[in-house]
């Protein structure tokens, strides 16, 4: 659910005319709605009642600092993978005790600062980087909260881009092997062991997938209690999807209802690390048509958006919904609606039927909020895009577009050469 909706034909974000919006601010651009995120974040919290858990929001699926602030003042956590992550996470208000930190390859440098942040809890993803933490925990003189990331080989049924709970997958210790990483991580007198943690993959669209890997933690959660190793924490990572076409993903009510029995009990505290089905939905993307191009075999509508700027569809063929800021009844046409990238794989929507188009048209690409501005780039040397988040009848700009002058921000060049 979302709170993009026609009024009269006419596109709105929550109370005002995304048209509005796009004259303001230019195209292309990201629109987040406030309702909607504060929605999202609360679907979870509401669903989890009764059980004692921490939502830890995932920061890879938007780090908009405007957007963390507002989680953060209505009690989220944070889930972050680099040290990056960390500092805007702590930046926004997230306090420290509700940071997970995951991720395969954490820096010496990420360690420490995290360390010193006091954060909840690292999530290990090998012996080596357990080793690592031990040493530089001892370094500091502290004790390093840790869980260790246990790969299950659970198929969730994902993008294989985007599925990380396979025994292929480079994420986690296989599950069979977790025990032994448990028994050396106690050897470790810097370390603390306070968790399990599993994240079995992204945009997952049918609940047994989180059952079945949940069933494999609580039961290594009980070799480890009969070794003597104490969990408290269970952290079963995100993945829950959005529709962005024709799927039909549960509520995290049905997920609450489907592994709460199973912790019943149990006496853990739950982490739970949402990101997409808090943020995807609450996002879309505007673009406005450049040039019309007819081809002997298709049509191409030609935007000012690219694949700098949204890269799912490219790199996952990823579907969005392609809806015109104002509604029409022009002939149907089939299309390529594709950017100014020097790429062929530059494309936002390939294929689909839209009303006939015409120059300087505006375009929404929906459920763009998540994995949309954080994995957008310079490419062909095009600033990164404007943001916008709207409150009922208000809009703020929440990340100015950059200049010409921010490409070359931190560049040098040699004496040599001047």
């Amino acid at each position: 659910m979302h709170d993009f909706t026609y009024r009269n034909n006419e596109l709105y974000a929550e109370g005002v005319p995304v048209r509005r919006i796009a004259e303001e601010f230019g195209t292309p651009l990201y629109i987040y709605s406030h309702n909607t995120l504060i929605r999202h974040f609360n679907a979870y919290r509401n669903a989890f009642n009764g059980q004692p858990h921490t939502i830890c929001y995932a920061l890879k699926a938007n780090s908009n600092p405007a957007i963390l602030r507002l989680l953060a003042q209505n009690g989220c956590g944070a889930d972050v993978v680099s040290g990056g992550e960390l500092a805007l996470a702590l930046r926004a208000g997230i306090p420290a005790k509700k940071i997970v930190y995951a991720g395969v390859g954490k820096r010496e440098d990420e360690i420490a600062r995290a360390l010193k942040a006091r954060i909840l809890m690292f999530n290990i993803e090998s012996a080596d980087e357990m080793t690592a933490i031990h040493e530089i925990a001892r370094a500091l003189k502290v004790n390093a909260p840790v869980a260790l990331r246990v790969n299950p080989d659970i198929d969730p049924k994902t993008h294989p881009y985007i599925s990380t709970g396979l025994k292929e997958s480079k994420f986690g210790i296989p599950i069979e092997e977790a025990l032994e990483h448990y028994r050396l991580a106690r050897q470790l007198p810097a370390l603390n062991i306070l968790g399990i943690h599993k994240h079995i993959g992204s945009q997952i669209t049918t609940i047994s997938p989180f059952v079945d890997a949940l069933q494999k933690v609580i039961a290594l959660s009980r070799q480890l209690q009969e070794q003597g190793i104490g969990i408290r924490y269970i952290d079963m990572g995100g993945g829950l999807g959005i529709p962005y076409n024709n799927e039909h993903p549960p509520h995290p009510r049905e997920l609450s209802m489907a592994i709460m029995p199973l912790l019943e009990g149990c006496g853990f505290h739950l982490i739970l690390e949402p990101g997409r089905s808090i943020v995807g939905n609450a996002g879309i993307f505007v673009t406005r048509v450049l040039y019309l191009k007819k081809h002997p075999q298709k049509e191409f509508v030609i935007v000012d958006g690219g694949m700098n700027d949204l890269l799912r569809p490219s790199l996952y063929n990823a579907y969005h919904n392609v809806l015109p800021l104002t509604r029409s009844r022009r002939k149907k046409v089939m299309a390529d609606i594709v950017g100014p990238i020097c790429e062929s794989g530059d494309f936002l929507a390939m294929n689909r039927e839209v009303n006939r188009l015409s120059r300087g048209d505006l375009l929404a690409l929906m459920s763009a909020g998540a994995y949309g501005f954080t994995m957008s780039s310079n490419y062909n040397s095009r600033p990164r895009v404007a943001e916008v988040l709207v409150r009922e009848k208000e809009f703020f700009l929440v990340r100015a577009r950059e200049t010409y002058r921010d490409l070359t921000r931190g560049a040098r060049i040699p004496a040599f050469l001047k």
